[in-house]
This record gives structure tokens, C-alpha cells and sequence, in this order.
């Protein structure tokens, strides 16, 4: 049994509707940030990071949301939410994955957290300010990537897909959110049109605004 831990809302939810894309059985943990959970013993013998998500499958513990999307993908290929490995339409897969996790979810950490780039209220508001900033340009970049496509990637639905959704929903509540944007708007829609995201934000207990 595959075990996943997360947080409502969190960077576990990618993971979290790829497992359900697949249909695997699993069980999902959300531990509660209140009572700091990921920062208990137990869960930092998991990751020693101490934070989500974290998988567990079988002896393999892995965390790092990008990693573990990855891993799903490539070990259960029949369900086709990856380009294969070696071919030349693996290669945006990865460049896109990559973009989300290193450059994307970088600055929304900034955006989050300004407290551990800058002291004092002035200067932690203006760290805020510019990481929404470059938010903007990125989600622009991307709504300029999609296009008209029905997915990122094109045709096919894959896990870029709810990566980038993921991150996505992390904007509804600043000034320009990725909804806004002609072509993410439609796109996101569509996104959460599919049962497994419906399903996944059912069982986080999370409701609207979605993105």
C-alpha cells in the first residue's frame, strides 16, 4: 500500500491526483500544520526536511513533490501521463516539470514566506511585492506556452498538468491570478473538470475559490 503524506492545499496535491489518475489504492495522511506534525520525530525520520509531501511505497520513502510525480509516472507508464523516457517529447516534459518546481514554486516560497529573506515589516512587504511580481511574468511565460492546446503538453493530458494547476491555485488570491489569463482561465477549468481533481479536493476538504 502506497502511503502518501501531505497538507490540504499543499504541494502534495500534485502527487496526490496523480494517484488518482492512476487509480492506485493508497492512503493519504494530511497532517496538521497547527500541531506542526511535519516537524514531529516520527515524520522527520520520513523527511528530514520536514516538509510535504512525503511517499512511501513499499521500502522506498521519497519526498520532493517533483520527485515523486516522476517516480509515478515512470512506474506506471500504461497510465500515460508521461511521455516516454528516451524519446524527443520527453524532453519538454521535463523542462516544464523542472520550470514549475525550481523556478515557479521558488518564488511562490518567497511570496509565502518573506519573513526568511528580509527583517522588518518594510522590507519583508517589498520581497512580497517583487516575488508576486515575477509570478506574473511567469504565469504569463506560461499562458503564452499553452496556447490554444487542450494540455501544457498538448493533446495529452500529463503530469505537468496538474502540477501547474497546483500552482496556479496558489494565486487566487493575488492581485493578478493565474484564472485571469486568457489562456490558463479555460485551462484551468478543464483541469478540474477531471474526476481525480474533484476527488482529490473532496478528500482535502478544500472548496471554492478552487484556482
Amino acid at each position: 500500500m502506497i502511503t502518501l503524506y501531505g497538507m490540504p492545499s499543499s504541494a502534495s496535491m500534485a502527487p496526490h491526483i496523480l494517484l488518482r489518475e492512476i487509480g492506485l489504492p493508497f492512503e493519504m495522511i494530511l497532517l496538521d500544520r497547527a500541531t506542526a506534525a511535519h516537524k514531529a520525530p516520527d515524520y522527520l525520520r520520513l523527511n528530514p526536511n520536514g516538509r510535504v509531501p512525503t511517499l512511501v511505497d513499499g521500502d522506498l520513502v521519497l519526498f520532493e513533490a517533483a520527485a515523486i510525480c516522476l517516480h509515478l509516472t515512470d512506474s506506471h507508464p500504461a497510465a500515460g501521463l508521461a511521455p516516454a523516457p528516451g524519446t524527443a517529447e520527453r524532453a519538454p516534459f521535463y523542462q516544464w516539470l523542472v520550470f514549475l518546481t525550481n523556478t515557479v514554486q521558488a518564488d511562490m516560497l518567497v511570496y509565502f514566506y518573506p519573513e526568511r529573506h528580509a527583517e522588518g515589516a518594510e522590507a519583508q512587504a517589498s520581497v512580497k511585492a517583487m516575488a508576486e511580481a515575477r509570478l506574473l511574468e511567469r504565469f504569463t511565460l506560461l499562458d503564452r506556452q499553452l496556447g490554444d492546446k487542450a494540455w501544457f503538453l498538448g493533446d495529452r493530458y500529463s503530469a505537468v498538468d496538474p502540477y501547474l494547476f497546483m500552482l496556479a491555485r496558489w494565486t487566487r488570491f493575488m492581485g493578478t491570478p493565474a484564472r485571469s489569463l486568457p489562456n490558463l482561465g479555460p485551462y484551468l477549468a478543464r483541469v478540474l473538470a477531471r474526476p481525480a481533481v474533484k476527488a482529490a479536493f473532496e478528500a482535502e476538504g478544500l472548496g471554492a475559490p478552487y484556482y
